[in-house]
């Protein structure tokens, strides 16, 4: 089986050993063949002629040219994982090279989301009289299972956006936060460490390990929030300004995408902090939440200039049948007026984050990460339990922070929320664009009024001359 990055084939095994504990399949031998490491690690293993082996193309290609595996006599079946990404990473040389050492007769299965000039190609190159089976179903789930909301907003705005759903418990459940680039992941983690949020990232630039481990935590529900970055390294596109750029970037895994191949477990919400720039990635990244048959959120942050992109997607989700009337997107009805104090708080927070501190957090978080990924292997695997112990949401101190940010004092919360105790700011509140425009409650209102009344509280004082002139009218 042949999958197009690692993180693809390191998940997959997680749901193949379930498997293969089958009664039938016990004697099912499996084996993971993985980037990095060694060729030699894989060979004792792949000399007992495994039955089904898991690999990237690259990786498998380079065992057949070290001569640990041969296949021209020996395969049976070629299965392609996820085959609309095989040659935007890449692989089509790689491709190439391994049918000719393949058999001439065996069986191909392949797998893709969406049906590209790409996959057509390569079904020409693997497959050969192929039956095509199309599942007809909707790309997204049904609106009652999928609320699809949108926020037009400025770009200044969507950070204080961001805190105010948070701080106020606006969002329930686990979230994933997607940004268009890297640089965008460590100025949103960095935000929100400045406010007492713990975010977790995932980026091209973390290694394997460290990816999947978060990932395993966050479906363990050990996190609640995760910041992440579908950016993909294309090599189609690599001109000369990508190439002088690389010698001075960091290395990056151009088999990573955030919104494919991975599985996250009971995401409720999927927040687009960026707006997507194409048809296909939006359904990828709303896709993570509304699985099976639970219930999901997605709230897509909308500037001036991704009016048309959002119109594009509309426009692709409803078909040509649809009339104009017909809408996919419902207004996310939050009132800009109502958050007004936390819109000067993140005013302050983001200037905090300069360029220079995202370079540093990028680099830190990197090293540790890196740290964490091979220096510690060989303990946990001694000492699987501290493995659990070792957290990716730690503050990266790259920003000086205030501890007034991580407090929200009574006067910048909304007027409609105040005194809900069991409403917006409790735990458990849900994403919901009501709550900002629902009237307040009678308790509320007589606790505002009884403030109102208190000069030590209202800071207001009508005088003596006030005072008489009541008195004054009731003596009449």
């Amino acid at each position: 089986m042949q999958a197009p990055n690692v993180d693809t084939v390191l998940f997959f095994r997680a749901g193949a050993w379930a498997i293969l504990q089958c009664h039938v399949l016990q004697k099912t031998s499996c084996t993971f063949v993985t980037q990095g490491g060694n060729l030699l690690s894989h060979w004792p293993v792949l000399m007992e002629k495994p039955d089904i082996i898991v690999a990237t193309p690259s990786r498998l290609l380079a065992h057949i040219r070290a001569e640990n595996v041969k296949l021209k006599e020996t395969l049976e079946m070629l299965v392609v994982d996820e085959a609309d990404l095989v040659f935007s990473f890449g692989y089509e040389d790689d491709v190439r090279e391994l049918l000719e050492n393949f058999p001439k007769i065996y069986q191909a299965f392949m797998m893709s989301a969406t049906l590209g000039v790409d996959v057509i190609n390569l079904k020409k190159m693997v497959l050969h009289n192929a039956v095509i089976l199309k599942l007809e179903e909707s790309q997204l789930p049904e609106a009652t299972q999928l609320n699809q909301f949108h926020i037009k907003c400025e770009e200044s705005d969507k950070f204080a956006l961001v805190a105010a759903l948070l701080k106020l418990n606006l969002v329930r459940g686990k979230t994933i936060f997607f940004v268009n680039s890297v640089n965008r992941c460590y100025l949103l983690k960095l935000f929100l460490d400045q406010f007492g949020i713990r975010s977790c990232i995932l980026n091209p630039e973390l290694p394997v390990n460290s990816r999947c481990h978060i990932v395993n935590q966050f479906n363990d529900g050990l996190y609640d929030y995760i910041i992440a970055s579908d950016e993909i390294a294309d090599p189609k596109k690599s001109g000369s300004k990508q190439k002088a750029k690389s010698k001075r970037s960091r290395k990056e895994d151009k088999e990573f995408s955030i919104s494919r191949g991975i599985d996250f477990y009971n995401v409720s919400n999927v927040i687009n902090f960026d707006f997507p720039q194409s048809t296909d990635s939006y359904i990828h990244r709303v896709g993570r939440t509304a699985r099976a048959d639970n219930p999901g959120t997605a709230l897509s942050f909308v500037s001036i200039k991704d009016h048309q992109h959002l119109e594009e997607v509309e426009k692709a989700l409803l078909g040509e049948d649809a009339d104009d009337s017909d809408t996919i997107f419902k207004p996310y009805n939050f009132k800009m007026e109502e958050i007004e104090g936390f819109r000067y708080r993140a005013k302050d927070a983001v200037q905090a984050v300069t360029r220079s501190a995202i370079q540093e957090a990028r680099m830190k978080d990197v090293k540790h990460e890196i740290f964490n990924s091979s220096k510690l292997k060989s303990y946990f695997d001694d000492n699987p339990q501290d493995l659990q112990a070792l957290r990716h949401d730690k503050p990266l101190h790259a920003v000086k922070t205030s501890k007034e940010l991580k407090h929200v004092p009574d006067y910048i919360v909304p007027q409609t929320l105040r005194g809900n105790k069991g409403g917006a700011r409790g735990k458990g509140a849900k994403l919901n664009p009501r709550n900002l425009s629902a009237p307040s409650t009678s308790q509320s209102g007589k606790k505002f009024r009884k403030r109102q009344a208190d000069p030590l509280k209202s800071f207001e004082f009508a005088g003596l001359t006030e005072k008489k002139k009541k008195r004054g009218k009731r003596n009449k």
